[in-house]
């Protein structure tokens, strides 16, 4: 099932910038006042409703009671969820892994900037250009929280290659990055009870789920779980 945004009574999309990377093709088009983000010809998110993104960090952070915390953003994307965590003086370290090098560009010299709003000023803010797939099998730090904005969520993934984190493989190593009792926030492009189920059987406590009402079509959903302290 379709889960992309309808187009329908909005204007013809102009091509902004457009990359071959070691993923495929990644484009940038703007539609009016709105930007967006298309990969391998498919839509991947726009600047158009922001508050889902937001929520992905305000809900982990919410479940936080330490000084401090340290959060692992996964996916710079149009920029909402780091500008969101960028504004909150709560967090300590605020890391971002981006694997796209156009999509870093488009944020500190092209329009994208707008909507991270100077985060990638902050010192607390460090860009990871990395594949966060890959990070998460092979880093040994660890975090407080990990936000996860990649792809449209464990139901519907564009790349392939992004199956895996949704899975026991990627979800153990989500919580081996995690220090004892740290949160896992996970966007999703609608809610999923599989998902749920994935991460309970993965070994997280306290899994619930918020949703975010859209104009058209399911909600956008924000999985929740913690690691066993």
């Amino acid at each position: 099932m379709s889960v992309l945004p309808s187009r329908q009574g909005l204007p013809e999309a102009e091509l902004i910038d457009r990359r071959e990377g070691p993923y495929g093709e990644v484009a940038l088009r703007r539609r009016g006042e709105q930007y967006e983000i298309i990969a391998n010809g498919c839509f991947l998110m726009d600047t158009a409703d922001g508050r889902s993104e937001r929520l992905l960090i305000q809900a982990a952070l919410d479940e936080l009671t330490t000084d401090g915390p340290s959060v692992l953003i996964g996916g710079l994307g149009v920029g909402f969820s780091l500008a969101h965590a960028a504004a909150e003086p709560r967090w300590g370290r605020i890391a971002v892994a981006e694997r796209e090098g156009a999509i870093i560009d488009w944020h500190r010299a092209g329009p994208l900037g707008a909507f991270s709003a100077g985060a990638l000023d902050d010192p607390r803010v460090e860009v990871l250009h990395t594949d966060l797939v890959a990070y998460l099998a092979s880093a040994e730090e660890r975090y407080d929280a990990l936000c996860l904005d990649i792809d449209n969520g464990p139901d519907w993934t564009v790349g392939e290659e992004n199956d895996a984190l949704y899975g026991p493989v990627g979800l153990a190593d989500a919580a081996a990055r995690l220090r004892p009792g740290g949160v896992l926030a996970v966007w999703s492009a609608r809610p999923s009870t599989a998902f749920e189920q994935a991460l309970r059987a993965a070994g997280f406590t306290d899994v619930r789920t918020e949703e975010i009402a859209v104009e058209r079509g399911v909600p956008d959903a924000v999985h929740l779980a913690r690691r066993a302290a």
